[in-house]
């Protein structure tokens, strides 16, 4: 036996079904991880919406370790049907659509619950669209209840959109090299009110300006003198041929100022003349922001939710 079939040995689980083997991921799993991803989301939403970046984001986090954190599970052909992927109290599951029915979906979440219990976690949440009926029918018989909702928002780019003028004493301008520390302070101090923790900087430039798709001239920051107080950053998604908006910041002190319209408005004209048709984002209900985004014309195209429950550690 070699070393590899000695660690896929030992990782098998007994819920998994004959003529289906698992081990943990690497890196180097990213482009099959992005395929089942897309298969899934095509499935269940028309087309794939995450991006490559993101999942290899994910891996390279610090914190959660690929040699324990991760599953995947592969047919007798070797193919990706199933991943999970946890860390801390957040977790991933996700089934191949045509590999349901078969236990891979309860058999990964208890996997994670277990890993997270090992952790010291006392709870485990997992964020499920809610088009996704079968895997709503696993939490909530596993226990899990909701605990905020999720909307994927957006907007249609037909024409140049209007940009209204920063309020007296803002200037606005595209993200430039030399932004990144006050950006991360700025957003996560706003992420602060609904986040479970504050990640470190490492962590925030990996899902963020460090990612191959982040778009400098569609991320507007906003300053009052040398302060910055506002910022959108923002994705240019060539998989789906969308803009996106990763995240939406203003300091506390200048809120309800109009500075978010002025540079989401910004980022719409910016994506407009890139030639992208159609500009999203998601928000969630812990933030209280989907009034604001829908003023501007964005609308909900799906939602999700966080389902969550309390675990005995051991």
């Amino acid at each position: 036996m070699t070393s590899v079939d000695a660690r896929v040995s030992a990782l098998r689980p007994e819920w998994l079904p004959a003529g289906y083997g698992c081990r943990s991921a690497t890196t180097a799993d990213v482009d099959a991880i992005h395929h089942l991803v897309a298969v899934y989301e095509r499935a269940l939403h028309g087309c794939p919406t995450t991006g490559a970046d993101q999942l290899a984001a994910e891996l390279s986090l610090p914190g959660p370790r690929p040699e324990s954190d991760t599953l995947l599970v592969h047919d007798d052909a070797g193919r990706l049907v199933a991943y999970g992927w946890m860390k801390g109290r957040r977790a991933k599951v996700l089934v191949h659509p045509g590999h349901r029915e078969l236990g891979l979906g309860s058999g990964l979440l208890d996997w994670a619950e277990t890993r997270a219990r090992r952790a010291g976690s006392d709870r485990l949440a997992l964020t499920v669209s809610d088009a996704d009926h079968a895997a709503i029918a696993l939490l909530r018989a596993g226990g899990y209840s909701r605990l905020v909702t999720e909307w994927l928002l957006e907007i249609a780019l037909p024409h140049e959109p209007d940009v209204p003028r920063p309020p007296a004493g803002i200037t606005v301008r595209p993200f430039r090299h030399g932004d990144e520390q006050a950006a991360y302070r700025l957003t996560e101090d706003a992420f602060d009110e609904w986040q479970p923790r504050r990640k470190t900087y490492a962590e925030w430039a990996r899902h963020a300006v460090e990612r191959a798709t982040f778009l400098p001239a569609a991320s507007p920051v906003a300053f009052a003198g040398d302060q910055m107080v506002g910022a959108v950053l923002s994705l240019d998604v060539p998989d789906h041929g969308e803009g996106y908006v990763e995240r939406v910041a203003v300091r506390r002190d200048h809120r309800d100022r109009g500075i978010a319209r002025t540079l989401l408005s910004e980022a719409f004209r910016a994506f407009h003349r890139r030639g992208r048709p159609v500009c999203t984002l998601w928000t969630h209900s812990g933030t209280g922001a989907l009034p604001l985004y829908e003023r501007l014309g964005m609308a909900v195209r799906r939602s999700s939710t966080v389902y969550c429950r309390a675990l005995v550690t051991d």
